[in-house]
Parts: structure tokens; C-alpha cells; sequence
């Protein structure tokens, strides 16, 4: 590992001496490393299922317009080239990397008010300087897996064996029907580049504050959209907490944000990431072509996805529509 830390070290010009790398953090796309030497400590993100070099530049060209608006993210490093991201020589694995500045801090409670009321803001700051955008949403945000694909999803893991066969076959049945009835294409009138996965997972709060991390996702959205997927996610999910979701939009509003949450048709979003998530994860979990971590943390992913009360539920999503309803 120490021959893989000096090379990064030395690809991303951050000084001599001894590097070492010890594991972070997983995430579903890559694998978060803590590359540490005498000149300082640097967060390395190894992409796990290959780069797309052309959303790594909106990566950036987002993260450093943000910098500008008073949003703080861990700074995202150009290696000696003048690139966003490289490539470890096959010896040491071939994988891409990218290297940040490392945050100290904690994950973002998100019970705590002046966080809420941070997130709304964010997200407003974000969505003003993103409007006008001409770029369509991605169709992960847009559609989910119709009823041919679940069947073809449900076949490979059956004839896999894994112990969740059976209630990913239930889901996709019951569940996945209902929830793929509320996933539309989006209109286009309210499309802004964003972050795409504000979440609080996504946010480290250290003595100077919330710092925003994770934008590899960043992209067009609709501007609602977005912000309904926040509201549900920060203030509890299907067992959410009024007064949150309420001071997260009013923090929204407050610095003027465009979206406007209408009904459920607002929550789209929502149901359809969480939807290809599951799919994906679902695949993942029993392809010989990855890493036996990687089928093992896909399959965690989806034991954790079907259980009770994980995914979003109609009625409860319908009822935070009510509850918000009077905020616009």
C-alpha cells in the first residue's frame, strides 16, 4: 500500500518523505482512503466502477463555483497535469483516483436546527447559480426499472442462491409497482445543476462549520425535485419530523431558492434513485466480474434497502406534501 501512497503523492505534487494509506470510508462508488505524509493528510477516492473524466470537470466546475458562493467543500486537487482525476498503473491496480483535502469533523446531525436551516440555504444558493441550465436530467433521477427488468434482476439472483432472493421477488411484485407509478419525467422548467445527493452522510461539521462533500453526482436536476429528496431524507424519512421539513424549506425560501414543492409528483426524485439503487446494488452483488468487497457491500446494501420501513413509502411522502403544503 505504501508504493500505491508514494505514487499518488507524487502524481498530485504533494511533497517527499513517506506516504501511507489507511481505509476511510466505503461508498457506493468508491472506496475512501487516508493518505497521510510529512507535508499533511488528503482524502483519496478510489473509483471502484471506472471514470467518466467528463462528469469528473462538472465535479469540479461545480465544487469551485460553490466555493465562491461561501459553500464549504473539501478542496478538490488538479494532479501536476492539470487533471481532476488519474490512473494508477496496472501493477497497482489500474483503478482511477481522485484527491481532496481532508475534512476533520463529524457526521451532520440532522436534528440539529442551525443544520437544517444550513441545508436549505445550500441548496438554494446552489439551485440560483444553476438555473438556466439547457441540460436534461440524467435518467436515474427520471425513470425506474419497469417490470421486464425486475424479472430479469429477480432470475439472476434466484439462480444465485442469495438468501434475499425471495423478498427482492416480493418487492418486485408488490412494492416496486406502487412506488414506480410516482416516477415521471420531469417538465424542464425548473432545471438547475446541482449537488444531486445532499445528504447527511454527505456532510462533515468541523470547527469552522458544515463542509458539503461527495459532489461526483453533480448535474442537472429539477430544482424541486432535489429539494423534496432533501426534505424527506433530512427530516426522518417515512417517520419524519414536521418542524424539520418545515425549517429546512424556510431556510430554502428565506435565500431564495426557485423550487416549489407541489405533490407528489415533487418526490419523484425520490422514489426513482432509490429504485435504480436497489437494482444496481441487486446486480452487483452477484457479478463474478467485481471484487468479492464489492458483491459483499452490494449485498449489505440491499438486505439493508428491503428492510421494513427503508425505502419511501406513498403514504407517508403523501403526508409530508401535506405538511408542506402551506409553506409556498
Amino acid at each position: 500500500m505504501r508504493s500505491r501512497a508514494g505514487f499518488i503523492a507524487d502524481v498530485y505534487g504533494l511533497g517527499g518523505g513517506a506516504w501511507e494509506m489507511a481505509p476511510a470510508a466505503r461508498g457506493a462508488l468508491g472506496q475512501i482512503w487516508r493518505l497521510s505524509g510529512e507535508s499533511g493528510v488528503w482524502a483519496v477516492k478510489e473509483l471502484l466502477f471506472g471514470c467518466d473524466e467528463e462528469q469528473v470537470a462538472r465535479e469540479a466546475g461545480l465544487r469551485n463555483a460553490a466555493e465562491e458562493l461561501g459553500i464549504s467543500a473539501p478542496r478538490f486537487l488538479a494532479d501536476r497535469d492539470g487533471a481532476y482525476v488519474s490512473r494508477l498503473p496496472e501493477p497497482m491496480g489500474g483503478a482511477y483516483v481522485k484527491v481532496y483535502g481532508w475534512v476533520d469533523g463529524s457526521e451532520a446531525d440532522p436534528r440539529d436546527p442551525e443544520l437544517l436551516t444550513w441545508c436549505g440555504r445550500t441548496l438554494a444558493l446552489l439551485h440560483r447559480a444553476g438555473e438556466g441550465t439547457a441540460e436534461t436530467p440524467n435518467g436515474w433521477y427520471e425513470r425506474c426499472p419497469g417490470a421486464e427488468e425486475w424479472a430479469r434482476v429477480c432470475e439472476g439472483v434466484r439462480r444465485a442462491g442469495v438468501p434475499w432472493a425471495a423478498a427482492l421477488e416480493r418487492f418486485a411484485a408488490t412494492e416496486a409497482e406502487e412506488l414506480a407509478r410516482h416516477v415521471t419525467p420531469a417538465g424542464g422548467g425548473d432545471t438547475v445543476i446541482s449537488h444531486l445527493d445532499m445528504r447527511p452522510q454527505n456532510v462533515l461539521v468541523g470547527p469552522s462549520g458544515p463542509s458539503l462533500l461527495d459532489w461526483d453526482n453533480a448535474g442537472p436536476v429539477s430544482a424541486a425535485r432535489e429539494l423534496a429528496r432533501a426534505v424527506h431524507v433530512w427530516a426522518g424519512g417515512n417517520d419524519f419530523r414536521a418542524d424539520d421539513a418545515r425549517r429546512l424549506v424556510r431556510g430554502y425560501l428565506d435565500a431564495g431558492g426557485p423550487g416549489v414543492v407541489k405533490g407528489m409528483e415533487s418526490f419523484s426524485m425520490l422514489f426513482a434513485t432509490d429504485l435504480n439503487y436497489l437494482r444496481v446494488q441487486a446486480e452487483c452483488a452477484i457479478d463474478p466480474e467485481v471484487t468479492p468487497q464489492q458483491r459483499e457491500f452490494a449485498n449489505g446494501q440491499v438486505v439493508e434497502l428491503l428492510g421494513k420501513g427503508r425505502l419511501p413509502d406513498p403514504v407517508a411522502v403523501s403526508r409530508l406534501v401535506e405538511t408542506l403544503a402551506l409553506e409556498w
